[in-house]
């Protein structure tokens, strides 16, 4: 048969790839009686197949009892040249009943051994273990069209696991776009022997595309093996920017999987987990313990840091078989829930075989404990050891809501902000004793429109006793003692303490200064300053403790919402003073300002060191960004604030994501624009403090430590900076 090209007008008719009608509808404009081929010919797949699934040569004299499925098969003669090389036992399914008309009428005489099927390849009707190999040539390409998203190609390479044996191989023919390439790394990285190989094309042929044979075997479960690849970028490809591409995907992905090979306690994703990158899950394993991320943007309303724990002593006196314990941001630090062994001690008094402990944050406050669960069940379903009953709920326990006293100062609602509430809180054991006479109080800032985010949260302290002070006056007149009188029994007055930084983020911008300790340094000893603008108000914590902790430095503040601003003079102490500065109005706008002006000034003022902090949340949550704002990270911006910078400095952006799409692509377009990249990941938080310097001219590349122990010196309120600079990763 021939192979032939459809007309352009024929290929217009498909559209949507992964639609029935379509395909009916353009096999059947196509006609009967020919083959078509979208890449990838016989000529030049025939070595590498065979070489894989078997001699030829053996194969035609004594006929191969292996069993090949070929889903997506459309009228490819891909089925028919390996059955005349000698593979017979070969099962072709495609869901186009037209294809699957066609191809039958022409090959059931001359190839009567060979069986067709309609079938959706993503619900296919067939026995588990039923195949010896898997020949995938286009089939996943057609499922992930950009835009639709990775449901339907994840159900059908689990449905080719399904039916795949022991020992099996899957060969997927690709032209391994970004997208189809990270699925197939992601989705075979745990448990699979995995090599890539360029397939060779005719010197004559004039194809756009270079196609990759991705080959999978299945191996040991729970072991990431680094992938087997014969690309090189020396050798010459039909398409070099496409094969460079796939070279550096594969090299990340090895990196990825030799941290899991390493043994380091690696933050795996529950899809991880559900591939085997801990083992079978649905076996217990005495003294298991990993942690791990519940939830992704398309799966669940939030997401959630949790630990698996399989208890140590197996028993018959377990009251659940799973269970799962809900830990409250306000007692995430207790020794109970922070360390291993207190851990383990949970597991015991919750007599659960399976303890799934999931940890509550700041993304959860203010959030129906009703609404949790239910966005917790279906996840943590796909945790439970055994086959369970699909009806079966799995148990909750919680240590508590963590709030003992709440008393709410004021709601507002802001045109820019949307709804906002002020309010004093108690924590339960606020102070890690039950009987503690005087219970810390915490003065929180509430955004509702990122779900009850706590923006900010301050520590609130009582002024000393009236009368204690007045007692110290030696020289009172008899009017203050009357006045003193007239005070006793009264309650003291409840203050911020601007020397406790609530976010434990701010405690790591503060220690990323010693990255540039040394200027800060020279600018106290000269009784010079430090420029210093933080784009983003909230209650005024992070500014006021910079004022407080760094005289050298001089702070303005740009906000651009005046309800915020005047909450936090109202309930937050938040003042302004010649060091500490507050302009009301848009943060890039601002930057390009100053910018503009910079270029009339000349000599030192201009070049002198400058710090950027970054720390505003965004209003749209769909773009999986909670903080910055969008427009913050893009290429104008950062320009900008590279320009603002002059020759040095540091900016410093609060990153929050829960996608890692998201936040590599914030990284690379960091990367892109300035020359020095730091990380600091918080690891109770989601959290990651990033560092970027347009040169090295500021900063303390060479010996951090020393920088961290010159910025501990200079800071006026105690901030752990060793044990943050620890943490601190160099990413460019």
């Amino acid at each position: 048969m021939a192979t032939t090209t459809p007309p352009p007008a024929i290929l217009g008719t498909l559209g949507d790839f992964t639609s029935r009608e379509n395909w009916d509808k353009f096999f059947a404009l196509r006609g009967t009686g020919d083959n078509f081929e979208w890449y990838a010919e016989w000529p030049n797949l025939r070595a590498p197949l065979l070489a894989l699934i078997g001699d030829s040569g053996a194969a035609a004299a004594a006929g191969s009892t292996q069993e090949i499925l070929v889903p997506a098969c459309g009228s490819s003669a891909l089925s028919e040249r390996l059955y005349d090389a000698g593979f017979r036992r070969i099962t072709n399914v495609d869901f186009s009943r037209v294809v699957v008309a066609d191809m039958l009428r022409r090959h059931a005489r001359a190839r009567p051994e060979m069986r067709w099927r309609v079938m959706d390849m993503t619900n296919m009707q067939f026995a588990d273990g039923s195949f010896d190999v898997i020949l995938d040539k286009g089939g996943l390409d057609a499922l992930m069209e950009p835009g639709a998203g990775t449901k339907l190609g994840i159900k059908y390479l689990n449905e080719a696991k399904r039916v795949m044996k022991s020992g099996g191989k899957f060969v997927c023919l690709t032209l391994a776009e970004s997208h189809v390439l990270a699925l197939l790394l992601s989705e075979f990285r745990f448990g699979w022997d995995m090599s890539v190989q360029a397939i060779a094309s005719e010197s004559s042929e004039k194809s756009a595309f270079q196609t990759f044979m991705v080959v999978m075997v299945k191996g040991k479960m729970g072991v990431a093996q680094t992938i087997k690849s014969s690309l090189v970028q020396s050798a010459e490809y039909c398409n070099m920017r496409q094969a460079n591409a796939v070279i550096r995907a594969l090299g990340n992905e090895n990196i990825i999987r030799e941290s899991y090979s390493s043994g380091v306690d690696v933050l795996l994703s529950l899809r991880d987990l559900q591939l085997g990158a801990i083992g079978d899950l649905k076996v217990i394993v005495p003294g298991r313990r990993r942690q791990f991320i519940l939830g992704e943007q398309e799966t669940s309303l939030y997401c959630y840091k949790a630990i698996l724990l399989d208890a140590k002593k197996q028993t018959e006196t377990f009251v659940y078989h799973c269970g799962v314990f809900i830990v409250p941001k306000a007692r995430a630090q207790e020794w109970l829930f922070s360390s291993e062994e207190g851990q383990w001690h949970v597991v015991e008094s919750a007599r659960a075989a399976r303890l799934i402990m999931v940890f509550l944050d700041s993304r959860h406050a203010n959030i129906d404990m009703d609404i949790i669960k239910k966005d917790l069940s279906p996840l943590v379903k796909e945790l439970e050891p055994g086959n369970p009953e699909e009806e079966a709920p799995i148990p909750f326990m919680m240590a508590g809501d963590g709030v003992k006293q709440r008393h709410i100062l004021q709601e507002a609602t802001s045109e820019i902000t949307g709804p906002m509430v002020v309010e004093d809180v108690v924590y339960e054991n606020a102070d890690g004793d039950q009987g503690s006479m005087s219970e810390k109080m915490f003065r929180r800032l509430i955004f509702g429109r990122s779900s009850g985010l706590v923006q900010s949260e301050a520590l609130l302290i009582r002024d000393p006793p009236s009368d204690e002070i007045d007692r110290k006056n030696k020289s009172a007149s008899a009017t203050s003692k009357k006045r003193r009188n007239q005070k006793k029994g009264s309650k003291n007055s409840l203050r911020i303490d601007h020397r406790f930084l609530g976010s434990s983020y701010h405690s790591s911008i503060i220690s990323g200064l010693s990255l540039v300790a040394s200027s800060l340094s020279v600018a106290a000893s000269s009784g010079g300053k430090v420029s210093t603008t933080v784009i983003g108000l909230g209650a005024g914590c992070l500014p006021m403790f910079l004022r407080g902790c760094l005289p050298s430095v001089d702070v303005e503040v740009v906000e651009l919402d005046p309800l915020v601003a005047e909450l936090a003079k109202k309930y937050f102490g938040f003042s302004m003073d010649e060091q500490l500065k507050l302009h009301l109005g848009d943060g890039i706008k601002f930057i390009e300002d100053s910018v503009a002006a910079n270029h009339s000034v000349n000599g030192s003022a201009r070049n002198a060191i400058k710090i950027l902090i970054l720390d505003v949340d965004s209003s749209d949550l769909s773009s999986g960004l909670s903080c910055p704002p969008e427009n913050f990270v893009e290429d104008p911006f950062l320009l900008k604030a590279k320009e603002f910078l002059s020759e040095g400095g540091l900016f410093i952006i609060n990153l929050v994501s829960r996608s890692s799409s998201v936040r590599e692509m914030v990284v690379s377009r960091l990367k892109a624009v300035f020359e020095h990249l730091y990380s600091l990941q918080l690891e109770e938080d989601i959290n990651e403090v990033l560092f970027a310097s347009p040169s090295e001219r500021y900063l303390e590349i060479n010996n951090l430590d020393a920088g961290a122990s010159k910025l501990q010196e200079l800071l006026k309120i105690p901030v752990d900076v060793e044990s943050d600079i620890q943490k601190l990763q160099k990413l460019q």
